[in-house]
């Protein structure tokens, strides 16, 4: 997936980020005089805002905001058809087989390309149901008053500094609403390329759930193999309301010239359940810990994450829940597997407020480290203020068994392939958890990645 595009851009703005890059964003995309305000307070937050201390391995320093392009368009407009889309631009999702996918197992489809969406596109039974599902520059022009009354309250502009950096320069995204009631049956996709060297993508999503609803959105990643350093921090705010429930899957496979360093936050309201689901493969850094605020009775939560880290990758994921509510629950599967050198962690909280009478949660972290130069961490932090709580944390870390190999190797297979089967057997829990084609898919590219690097035992 790593091969890059020789697209004429429609419009790239210069490197570096000040007040007049903000407005030329804002003036390009026709914003109203609030959204700008918005745009300007989040640059002066990010301003103020320290580098982020929790996680990361020191990696961020190398990061050069004066050499960022913070806005590269490719296309004027989403086009609601394949052949509207520019041939080049168009190729490349063909490559990654977004229009079969559109056709046989999605709701709806967004394509974005740098740091606008080229494609969108629903089935005719999102209108009947009252769902608008949309880019979200779109939704920002059109459904405002629904957009202003979510965005910015489940992550602040002054959450982190990655989180008011997007605040100011968000393009792309996506805007999901469920109706009370509605059942989305089949999943809702975007889709996020990074093809221009020194790029910043900052799409901005928000979904929202209404009572006794359902939806599934899934999140895929991809960027060619770039010659200089890119940053995507992307955020994706979610809002589950009342006997509502949301599963958001994400799999990135940027290449290794990308810093991906995002922020998921979701809040789930009385009898509600939020599932995460990641899997965290490329990317030279990742920091990716998705959160839910379980802020009503018997609200659930859950994280399911793999982090795969091979030769110069530091993954630095985990999960972060917060239970503010009686009788909330939470549940945190983590795999990570590392080898060449690689780095991956397990970066954590769960915090469970006084009054939060009955909740429960467990965590679960298993490493599984390859070679003697590879690295796995556990950073868990367990903030329990509530008597009656019950929370429980498991970790293991291990290495390949020899044992394992031998016997795999007896039966016929060479170590490449047992090692392969060992891995996967090791993932299996989550990928069982996964829709069909990202299980498939996260195994291909971990085996293409191990095939790559020759022997791994």
């Amino acid at each position: 997936m790593g091969w890059m595009d020789p697209v004429e851009y429609a419009y790239e703005s210069r490197p570096g980020l000040d007040e007049q890059l903000i407005r030329d964003i804002a003036e390009r995309k026709r914003e109203s005089p609030e959204v700008l305000e918005r745009r300007l307070n989040a640059l002066h937050a990010f301003r103020q805002l320290p580098m982020p201390e929790w996680g990361g391995g020191g990696m961020l320093n190398q990061i050069n905001f004066n050499d960022i392009r913070y806005y590269v368009v490719p296309s004027r407009g989403p086009a609601a058809e394949w052949g509207e889309v520019p041939i080049v631009i168009r190729s490349t999702f063909e490559r990654l087989e977004m229009p079969l996918a559109e056709q046989t197992v999605l709701s709806g489809l967004s394509a974005q390309y740098d740091s606008e969406v080229v494609y969108h596109r629903n089935r005719a039974e999102l209108d009947r149901q009252g769902v608008i599902f949309t880019d979200m520059d779109t939704a920002v022009r059109e459904h405002w008053d629904l957009v202003s009354r979510y965005v910015g309250t489940v992550v602040p502009v002054d959450d982190n500094k990655f989180a008011a950096l997007n605040s100011a320069v968000w393009s792309g995204g996506s805007f999901l609403y469920v109706p009370a009631g509605v059942h989305i049956e089949r999943p809702l996709q975007a889709y996020f390329r990074i093809n221009a060297d020194r790029l910043g993508q900052f799409e901005r999503s928000l979904i929202v759930v209404e009572e006794g609803g359902y939806a599934h959105y899934i999140d895929g990643c991809s960027a060619a193999v770039l010659s200089a350093a890119s940053l995507h921090a992307g955020v994706i705010e979610v809002v589950v309301k009342e006997g509502a429930r949301c599963r958001v899957t994400g799999l990135q496979n940027w290449s290794r010239s990308v810093y991906n360093l995002v922020t998921k936050r979701a809040v789930a309201h009385a009898g509600a359940t939020m599932e995460w689901i990641d899997g965290n493969i490329g990317a030279c850094l990742t920091m990716n810990y998705p959160s839910v605020r379980l802020a009503g009775p018997e609200a659930h939560g859950e994280v399911l994450s793999i982090g795969y880290a091979g030769r110069g990758q530091y993954q630095d994921t985990g999960a972060k829940m917060f239970h503010l509510a009686p009788a909330t629950s939470s549940l945190v599967t983590s795999k990570s597997i590392c080898r060449d050198g690689g780095r991956a962690g397990y970066r954590g909280v769960v915090h469970i407020e006084d009054g939060a009478r009955q909740s429960r949660s467990f965590v679960r972290c298993d490493s599984l480290i390859l070679d003697q130069e590879s690295r796995s961490e556990t950073f868990p932090t367990i903030e329990d203020g509530e008597r009656t709580a019950q929370v429980g944390h498991e970790a293991t870390v291990s290495r390949v068994s020899e044992d394992q190999l031998f016997y795999m190797m007896s039966r016929g297979l060479d170590e490449d392939e047992a090692t392969s089967m060992l891995v996967a057997g090791f993932i299996e829990p989550v990928m069982r958890e996964l829709p069909l084609a990202c299980a498939v898919e996260i195994n291909r590219l971990i085996a293409l990645d191990m095939e790559a690097a020759g022997a791994v035992g």
